[in-house]
């Protein structure tokens, strides 16, 4: 399992991370950031993307 963890006092709301990994992160009602603590291995590559292209470098990927 790949474990997931955002700094939600660094976390802007951006949503770019969304666009990487739709079924992972997601921007509830209020624009706000949700995200799933685990996700599958095979979810890696675009894990490690969305955490890529957060503007504030929010995402940790274990």
């Amino acid at each position: 399992m790949v474990r997931i963890s955002v700094d939600m006092d660094k976390c802007q709301h951006y949503g770019q991370c969304c666009f990487e990994a739709d079924d992972v992160f997601r921007l509830d009602d209020d624009g706000k950031l949700v995200y799933q603590a685990e996700a599958d291995e095979s979810r890696r590559a675009d894990v490690e993307s969305a955490a890529d292209v957060c503007p504030m470098q929010a995402i940790t990927v274990e």
